[in-house]
């Protein structure tokens, strides 16, 4: 098993409220203590971001961005062992990002991914039960990325198409009457090309779900002690699709979108792929959205973080673990699981408002941030 990528040190301009940032971090745990709007969960978002490229509070980059500046940059030192290397994004708004490792540039920002993986345990994490299918889609689709870096072109690429289809669908609704075997010979061409990379994306996310399943059931019945369990099922767009294989699965796609082609020509839009899919979550035969208790929620979604967490360090090694005032969301009792299932993590990141936050169990390193300035407690 490989030893775990720890973050030594952080630098950001132009990123959220900081114009310029230098913060040294060591292994263990290192809290960043600060009022709401100071800057402490901007912060640990500029890590989250250099493993994902993509942030857990926003759908777009341009937010990422100070006010009045062109562009950002995050830089983050990474260790593991005796190696170290730098990674850097350069963040442009209208604009392709543009990334270096080790001062190099790279022709692709995802050539980055893979180097520093994280885990971060948020309160957005309550939509991950509560809310839209997409919450869950980009929950399964960033954590596929952190296991198989690969999947990030296949996850790009399926976006571009998707696009291009979509927009030949809507243009195609007055041609196809004057025109239609010029519109099915042009779709077709999108339709290979959307059921290759969603048949791809759908069987990973699958294969995903299988290993999440067991990790799940067993993270939530530590949590909760009412002898319930989780449940995962991957629900697709197309029924009796095959999960495991990939090439069966294209051509279930391309089936579906035959079969649904005039409502989709109706609608303007398109209505089979991974796209469409959802992970549904279940206590026993009930859902948990919309069944589920506050507390039985959050232990679902706390269950869905260490899951992952579990799997990436069985896998692999341990991620970096971000826990962003993650605590005062939480009662007693599962503050002090979460607590003691994370103080022996090889790196955890934590945001708070008061340190009394921050349960006794993590004491480590503490950072106050005031107003953009980061200064080490002590």
């Amino acid at each position: 098993m490989e030893s775990p990528a720890l973050v030594r040190h952080v630098s950001l301009a132009d990123f959220r409220n900081y114009e310029h940032l230098e913060v040294e971090l060591g292994p263990g745990i290192s809290s960043f203590v600060g009022a709401n709007g100071q800057g402490k969960t901007n912060l640990i978002e500029a890590v989250v971001y250099l493993s994902t490229l993509s942030s857990h509070r926003v759908a777009t980059d341009a937010p990422l961005i100070r006010h009045g500046a062109e562009r950002a940059l995050v830089r983050a030192d990474v260790h593991r062992d005796d190696r170290s290397l730098q990674i850097e994004v350069e963040i442009t708004a209208g604009r392709a990002n543009k990334a270096r490792i080790n001062k190099s540039p790279v022709p692709r920002t995802r050539e980055i991914l893979g180097i520093l993986r994280t885990v971060v345990f948020a309160p957005e994490d309550l939509a991950l039960v509560k809310g839209d299918p997409s919450e869950r889609r980009r929950f399964l689709d960033d954590l596929l990325v952190q296991r198989l870096p690969r999947l990030a072109g296949t996850r790009g690429d399926y976006d571009r198409v998707l696009k291009q289809r979509n927009a030949l669908l809507k243009s195609a609704g007055a041609a196809r009457r004057s025109n239609p075997d010029e519109v099915a010979r042009t779709l077709e061409v999108w339709d290979d090309q959307v059921a290759a990379l969603g048949a791809e994306l759908t069987v990973a996310r699958c294969d995903l779900v299988e290993r999440l399943r067991p990790r799940v059931a067993s993270a939530y019945a530590e949590l909760i002690d009412s002898g319930e369990t989780v449940g995962l099922t991957y629900a697709t767009s197309v029924e009796g699709l095959p999960t495991n294989d990939v090439t069966a699965a294209k051509e279930a796609l391309l089936a579906g979108m035959i079969d649904r082609r005039r409502e989709e020509l109706d609608r303007g839009v398109t209505l089979v792929g991974p796209h469409r899919d959802d992970l549904l979550l279940a206590l026993g035969p009930v859902p948990v959205k919309g069944y589920a208790s506050h507390g039985e929620s959050w232990s679902a979604a706390l269950a869905l973080r260490l899951a992952s967490y579990d799997l990436l360090t069985e896998e692999s090694a341990a991620p970096v673990l971000v826990l962003d005032d993650v605590f005062a969301e939480l009662d007693a009792s599962r503050r002090a699981h979460l607590a003691e299932r994370v103080a022996s993590a090889p790196q955890v990141l934590i945001t708070a408002a008061v340190a009394e936050d921050v349960p006794a169990a993590l004491t480590g390193t503490r950072y106050d941030v005031t107003n953009g300035e980061v200064e080490r407690h002590g």
